[in-house]
């Protein structure tokens, strides 16, 4: 089981999309983010709920609407993105299986137990320098990386595929 939900990459994805780039679209619908991405409309959508209730994206009105970023994409961590999507589950449970040893026969003695686990001090160390490193990127950075080995031709297809899609909305 991951610790980082497979719904935090879709909703990353699907975010680069909407950042301030040679490919983003400044605002899409969840119907176009989902197929260009090819994952269920369903999910994404179930995704930018709980996107715009941790303030990360707002809805857009009027016949293209559907969503933008909140902020400037530089002011979005990949933190918040999981944070968002996953909540703040922690990495590990202590289950204090210290004091589960047969041998003290249900009544641990205080050096067995006494203080923090180490184990989970292992953990927990582990878990705060994973999300420090969350904290240091951004929607921003992603975008440039991509922008940075993607052909110069590909965010003028992107926006011209979601422009596309609008367009044919607006016709119907």
């Amino acid at each position: 089981m991951s610790f980082i939900s497979t719904g935090v990459e879709y909703s990353l994805h699907c975010l680069l999309y909407l950042a301030d780039s040679s490919a983003g679209v400044r605002d899409a619908s969840v119907r176009d983010l989902a197929e260009m991405q090819g994952i269920p409309v369903e999910y994404a959508a179930k995704l930018f709920t709980r996107l715009s209730k941790a303030g990360l994206v707002v809805a857009t009105e009027g016949v293209r609407g559907g969503y933008s970023l909140a902020k400037d994409s530089k002011d979005i961590t990949v933190h918040d993105v999981v944070v968002a999507i996953d909540g703040e589950k922690g990495l590990f449970d202590c289950r204090e299986v210290r004091r589960q040893c047969a041998l003290f026969e249900g009544d641990p003695p205080a050096w067995a137990s006494k203080g923090k686990c180490s184990i989970n001090a292992i953990m927990q160390s582990a878990e705060e320098s994973m999300r420090a490193e969350l904290r240091k990127h951004t929607l921003a950075d992603l975008a440039a990386g991509v922008n940075a080995k993607a052909p110069a031709t590909y965010g003028k297809r992107v926006i011209t595929w979601f422009d596309d899609r609008a367009a044919a909305r607006r016709a119907h």
